[in-house]
């Protein structure tokens, strides 16, 4: 019997990685609703292509143009953030791939979560923004949560089998695309510069988050959520290589890697077919082709982002949505040049100290922060 698959975010960098493990896997896999922010005509092409049941639109302007594309296909199409929801819980589907970006995706992962689906999660602001929620959520309904995040993943097959005391998660980070730059020239950053990630094949707003660290610091806050480790047994290390895609050490001063290439397919696979392993005969790792595996400090001074995020995991409450809602407006000015590069962690910084704060969020609590942050973070860059 086929798995019925839910992908939402089809269109963007995992969710077509993700459908390149559904061709690999034809015997395994059924897609039955594919979503997508704005690309509907991309959308069109993978439901007829995919054979899906239906088709969610977000941005409700494109409808039409989509219904009219799939006119003569049995295909239902829907619209907007609600039908995104609704398709989530859908009785006859087995598991749901949030491949949402930013908070956009909490509620599709709630939705999820509540009917007891298999949770195949690459959104990773569903846990920096409700990270306590959510677990709650997966841990009441049984409905597990399997990460697709490489770093993510490769703690997650760390800890398979092991029943040891964890000492500390190590999170690798290539550095992203500034690693190397200087720090007198960060603040003349352009968004070309800062989308050209020297590994990874991504969105763009996850390469400007790679790029500010901000990424790598919700990536902690993931950690913590995922794995029950506190923030002061996290650390982050940069590997400009990302072959080594993150570490535990356990008390005995033992350290588990994994190691691989830098490919997305890599842990979708393992999230959708967990506990087996996909079959792909043309992933092949040589150490002799990287015979040099590098690490380092991360520069703080340089990447404030990472402290910041930190520091939100220890405050807990809504901090961390704060810092969520107004970096995805911020990264958004920066990418159409409506603000500098260090803009996006200054924008951080003035929400942080002018929102309110809420100790113990529901969704509702969760709503209202994302809202302020965001109006602070516009207030901040003029917008």
């Amino acid at each position: 019997m086929k798995e019925n698959l839910v992908l939402l975010g089809s269109t963007g960098s995992i969710g077509e990685q993700t459908l390149d493990i559904v061709r690999e896997n034809p015997d395994r896999f059924e897609i039955t609703t594919l979503t997508a922010r704005s690309n509907w005509q991309r959308l069109a092409e993978q439901a007829r292509e995919f054979g899906a049941d239906s088709v969610v639109i977000a941005d409700e302007r494109f409808y039409e143009p989509l219904k009219e594309t799939l006119k003569r296909e049995p295909v239902k199409v829907y619209a907007g953030a609600e039908a995104v929801e609704q398709c989530c819980e859908n009785g006859s589907v087995h598991t749901v791939v949030n491949a949402l970006v930013g908070y956009a995706g909490l509620h599709p992962t709630v939705a999820a979560l509540k009917t007891g689906k298999k949770l195949a999660l690459a959104n990773k602001e569903s846990l920096v923004v409700g990270g306590d929620y959510v677990m709650r959520l997966s841990r009441e309904k049984e409905a597990p949560i399997l990460p697709i995040d490489s770093e993510h993943s490769a703690i997650f097959q760390c800890l398979m089998g092991e029943h040891a005391p964890i000492r500390r998660l190590i999170v690798t980070c290539s550095g992203g695309a500034l690693r190397d730059l200087p720090r007198e020239a960060m603040a003349d950053v352009t968004p070309e510069q800062a989308l050209r990630h020297p590994q990874w094949h991504m969105g763009a707003k996850i390469t400007i988050d790679s790029a500010t660290l901000v990424n790598k610091g919700f990536e902690v806050i993931e950690a913590h959520w995922l794995f029950g480790v506190g923030a002061d047994r996290i650390s982050v290390i940069v590997h400009p290589q990302s072959i080594v895609h993150s570490m535990v050490e356990f008390e005995d001063g033992a350290i588990k890697a994994q190691l691989g290439t830098p490919d997305m397919r890599m842990p979708i696979s393992l999230a959708l077919l967990f506990p087996q392993r996909a079959h792909r005969p043309s992933e092949r790792f040589s150490f002799t082709d990287h015979p040099a595996l590098t690490f380092a400090e991360v520069d703080r001074e340089k990447f404030p982002a990472l402290d910041i995020a930190y520091d939100c995991l220890r405050r807990g409450g809504t901090a961390a949505c704060t810092m969520n809602g107004a970096n995805e407006v911020a990264v958004a000015a920066f990418l159409s040049r409506r603000c500098r590069y260090p803009d996006i962690v200054g924008a951080i910084r003035h929400a942080l100290e002018h929102a309110s704060w809420c100790a113990s969020p529901d969704l509702d609590d969760y709503a209202a922060a994302d809202c302020e942050a965001r109006a602070l973070a516009g207030e901040f860059l003029h917008l």
